[in-house]
């Protein structure tokens, strides 16, 4: 059994917010990846709805995590994109096997 953390992040843009939400997730993947603790940062785009996006990261454990969550990146990421997205959703994750 991992202690690892997985989050799973939705993230639903406004339709015409969409490209704008995009490139600042995309400003994201860079500066996480290279933070203490982070595994992996994977950002995906819906085949379907291209409006939503959704990250899949795996943590050393769920303090750095909070750690990262914290990080000036993501402020900036939330007040630039404050009014273009829907809905977030985050589930915080153990794996089972």
């Amino acid at each position: 059994m991992s202690s690892n953390l997985t989050i799973v992040a939705r993230i639903l843009a406004k339709e015409n917010k969409r490209e704008l939400v995009k490139f600042e997730l995309l400003k994201l993947l860079e500066i996480t990846r290279e933070e203490e603790g982070c595994i992996n940062y994977d950002l995906h785009q819906d085949n379907e709805n291209p409006n939503l996006f959704l990250f899949y990261e795996n943590w050393v454990n769920r303090s750095l995590w909070q750690k990262h969550m914290s990080n000036p990146h993501l402020t900036e990421y939330m007040k630039t994109t404050d009014g273009a997205v829907v809905e977030f959703t985050l589930n915080e994750m153990t794996a089972i096997y």
